[in-house]
């Protein structure tokens, strides 16, 4: 469609004809039928087009073909055409939903002038929505993917490049980073997010059944079979796939993976009839899939086939200055989540926080975030870091210097003032640390 279409509906032939003669001379495209029910098959919520229909018609008459179109889009113009006795009623139809009507006979110009600004309206209409769509889909992202640094700025902006496309992704991280989170957010934003996301998570495959779980099979495939039984993958039909730990599934099934993958379609046990499947796949793994397929416990072809685009999530060491903040994000979720009233957090307590490292990234930092919005101690001594290679001094004192401010601007608000006087630094000094930080005012204030 045009943007530019009218279906105009009539019952008489040479008002059909005259119309749509009319409305072509004037650019437009115009559908013309004989009945409400040929143009009703045609009305969808985001249809780019107008409707014109007489109001006296045998069968479905004008006023019932327009109550089924509003209830299909309450917004969708309707101009409806009256006979000299029916202008009453017409006035009662505008305000039953229609957008204008036309007495009959009517001039040429006055059908133009009525249609154009009917579709300048519904342009508006359609416009309007793919933006709210667009918001949503990004308050999406943010909500799921929250953060300030540079590390999830790119993460994000990685993620909404290829959420409109379908091809495959594999996510990488350390443990609890929220590789789930993301495939969810990434699937949020795509154009299957009307569609099942169904999460595998490999690792919890009972080893034995692994393949009747992934690809189903048919009664008496294998002992035991008693009836047929459908596939994980058949549910996640038109939806995304999210293949958790893939690195857990024995050799023999990455196989007959990579050959689903490849097909787009899958064998049940017991049956040489292929089954067509439409999913996005998206993995995850926690260890190097390379060094695992140059060890030989991973198919290389399997992991280039699902890695068409790769999408890295940072642990909680590369980005310290979102600690803060979503620490606060993880005690409300908590709060919400035990139903208790949301507790103050005070600077010294998210202060402990962003100082801390948190080997088992967000997951380990919602524990805390769990603990402390029921009240219990939030265990933050020391940590015994003697196994792993300590950073210089100065990297350390910088990082601490850093997560200090960041996390008392956060308990502030991004209040200049009160954050200098809790630090008990001068206006000049907080600012010349924030600039050295890269740490920008406007990313903490409350305006929400």
């Amino acid at each position: 469609m045009t943007g530019r279409t009218v279906l105009f509906v009539d019952d008489e032939a040479h008002l059909r004809l005259a119309a749509k003669q009319t409305l072509e001379l004037a650019g437009l495209d115009a559908q013309v039928f004989d009945g409400a029910e040929a143009a009703l098959v045609h009305i969808a919520r985001d249809f780019p087009g107008v409707l014109v229909t007489d109001i006296r018609m045998a069968g479905m008459d004008g006023l019932a073909l327009m109550k089924q179109v509003l209830e299909i889009d309450p917004d969708f113009p309707v101009i409806l055409v009256t006979g000299h006795g029916d202008v009453e009623l017409a006035v009662q139809s505008l305000r039953a939903g229609a957008y204008d009507f036309i007495e009959k006979p009517f001039a040429s110009e006055r059908l133009i002038e009525a249609v154009r600004r009917a579709l300048d309206k519904r342009r508006l209409t359609i416009e309007n929505r793919v933006l709210r769509r667009q918001v949503g889909r990004r308050d999406a992202v943010e909500s799921r993917l929250t953060g300030r640094s540079a590390a999830m700025d790119r993460l994000r902006a990685e993620l909404r490049a290829i959420a409109q496309t379908d091809a495959d992704v594999l996510i990488v991280g350390e443990t609890g980073t929220g590789k789930e989170e993301v495939a969810r957010a990434l699937h949020r934003v795509s154009n299957r997010n009307e569609k099942p996301f169904l999460h595998i998570n490999c690792a919890a495959l009972p080893a034995e059944l692994i393949e009747s779980e992934l690809f189903g099979h048919e009664a008496g495939a294998f002992p035991g079979a008693i009836r047929t039984r459908y596939g994980k993958l058949e549910h996640g039909r038109g939806g995304t796939v999210f293949l958790d730990e893939i690195d857990s599934l024995p050799m023999a099934v990455q196989g007959k993976l990579l050959d689903v993958i490849h097909t787009r379609s899958i064998t049940p046990l017991g049956t040489s009839e292929p089954v067509e499947l439409d999913v996005r796949f998206v993995a995850a793994s926690k260890v190097d899939l390379e060094q695992a397929a140059s060890q030989g416990a991973f198919r290389a072809d399997l992991m280039y086939r699902i890695a068409v685009t790769t999408l890295r999530v940072p642990p909680l060491s590369e980005r310290r200055e979102d600690i803060p903040n979503l620490f606060l994000h993880l005690v409300d979720q908590a709060a919400a989540r035990h139903k208790r009233s949301t507790p103050d957090v005070p600077a010294a307590v998210l202060a402990q926080v962003a100082a801390r490292d948190w080997p088992g990234n967000v997951r380990e930092l919602r524990n805390a975030a769990d603990r402390y919005a029921l009240g219990l101690d939030l265990n933050l001594g020391p940590q015994d870091s003697s196994e792993t290679a300590e950073p210089s001094l100065a990297d350390r004192m910088a990082g601490y210097e850093k997560s200090l401010i960041s996390a008392s601007l956060t308990a502030h608000g991004g209040s200049i003032a009160d954050t200098y006087r809790a630090l008990g630094v001068s206006r000049r000094t907080l600012y010349e640390k924030m600039q050295k930080h890269g740490l920008d005012r406007a990313d903490y204030r409350d305006d929400d």
